[in-house]
């Protein structure tokens, strides 16, 4: 009988987990996670494409063609071009731009040669002919940089127009949304 005994198996319980280390990371984790969560922030940008001339309209439809060239803007109805806004030389940019600032940083960066007031003040005059009108084309020719595209962009959905105050008080800025459908495509 003893030896039966001495064969039987003993029953072994299985070992414990300790997940203590696994649960310390996680009280730091999420915290952590859930914080900078907050500060992620994505802009989204709706775009259209351009749609061809279909459709039998009666009436004419007015199209607002922003052109970006090498050489400067340009204005169109997509028939005929409106107006042109050549490139600003490096000196008028510099008296516009803050002080310090150099002329060969402007040389350099040709995005800040673009008269992107003009143009709000050129799509401003067309917004008070048609303020029903919520769209334009921006089109691009290749080789032109993106923050370009985005600053021509943002002048054409919107623009500053400041208000004169009354004597003693001070002038008024207000934001005037010009076009904000915008749809991108590649210039003639």
């Amino acid at each position: 009988m003893a030896r039966r005994h001495h064969y039987r198996r003993t029953q072994k319980e299985a070992p414990e987990l300790n997940i203590t280390t696994f649960l310390n990371l996680m009280v730091v984790l999420v915290p952590f996670l859930l914080i900078t969560a907050v500060f992620s922030r994505i802009t989204v940008m709706e775009l259209s494409i351009p749609t061809g001339a279909g459709g039998t309209s009666s009436e004419q439809q007015l199209s607002i063609e922003v052109i970006v060239r090498q050489k400067g803007l340009e204005i169109s109805n997509g028939r005929q071009v409106l107006a042109r806004f050549p490139l600003l030389k490096p000196e008028q940019v510099v008296t516009a731009a803050n002080a310090d600032e150099g002329a060969g940083d402007v040389e350099k960066d040709i995005s800040k040669r673009y008269d992107l007031k003009t143009l709000s003040k050129y799509l401003t005059e067309i917004k008070s002919k048609y303020p029903d009108k919520t769209d334009a084309i921006v089109l691009m020719e290749p080789d032109i940089e993106y923050r370009v595209l985005i600053s021509v962009m943002d002048a054409v959905r919107s623009s500053f127009v400041r208000h004169q105050g009354a004597e003693g008080e001070a002038d008024v800025l207000q934001q005037l949304v010009l076009f904000p459908d915008i749809s991108i495509g590649d210039a003639p």
